[in-house]
């Protein structure tokens, strides 16, 4: 998979999702499957248990299933699956 400014396009549910910063101490390091998603939060399967992530205040590392692994702050992500379809994204490089 080709990283571009587009993967905050992605569907993220059944991805492998990392926690990598947070500025809730409790939220670094959560890993695991992608579960839920909704408007403002990640459902992870943490250890047989399901932990919601505010997207707004952490930094996701994802890893897909081709093998590509991309780290996006959660606050490009904050908004309804459907609508970030919609959502333009200008490139900073």
């Amino acid at each position: 998979m080709k990283v571009t400014p587009d993967i905050i396009r992605h569907e993220f549910i059944g991805t492998k999702g990392k926690i990598t910063k947070s500025r809730h101490a409790d939220y670094v390091g959560i890993n695991g499957e992608v579960v839920n998603e909704t408007k403002n939060t990640f459902a992870i399967l943490h250890a047989g248990k399901t932990k919601s992530v505010i997207k707004n205040s952490a930094v996701f590392q994802f890893k897909f299933s081709d093998g590509t692994a991309v780290e996006i702050d959660g606050k490009l992500l904050v908004g309804r699956p459907e609508d970030r379809l919609k959502k333009s994204v200008k490139r900073l490089w």
